[in-house]
Parts: C-alpha cells; sequence; structure tokens
C-alpha cells in the first residue's frame, strides 16, 4: 500500500466508498472509518498503521494545496 487509491481500495473491500465532494473531507472520513475498522479487528494492525500514515500524508499536501491557492 502507497498511495491514496490503495487505501480508497482497501476500505472498499469492506463496502466503504467514500465521497464528500471535496478531497480534504474525504480523506478525513476515510480516517474515521480506518479507525472503526481497526477497533473492531477487521484490519491488521501494520495495514491500519500503513494506511493511516498514508492518509495523514495526503492530508498534509491537500491542505498546503488549499493554502497556496487562497495565497
Amino acid at each position: 500500500m502507497k498511495t491514496l487509491y490503495d487505501v480508497q481500495q482497501l476500505l472498499k473491500r469492506f463496502g466503504l466508498i467514500i465521497y464528500m465532494g471535496k478531497r480534504l473531507y474525504d480523506i478525513e472520513v476515510m480516517q474515521i472509518e480506518l479507525k472503526r475498522l481497526y477497533e473492531q479487528e477487521l484490519v491488521a494492525r501494520e495495514e491500519y498503521l500503513l494506511a493511516q500514515l498514508i492518509l495523514r500524508r495526503e492530508r498534509k499536501i491537500e491542505i498546503e494545496r488549499e493554502e497556496n491557492k487562497h495565497g
């Protein structure tokens, strides 16, 4: 797992397709859903940690992108 797409595919395995209309919101909802899956022991610890790392990185990139766009 290396990309946001990979995390989306992981969530899709559990019937979760997330689209809020704004990439930052999508990432935040993915973080919440991923945590729920982990707490229910449906996702292995290593897979959870890697996916959260990817989501944190993508969230940071998206926030920087929005800040640059607004000056």
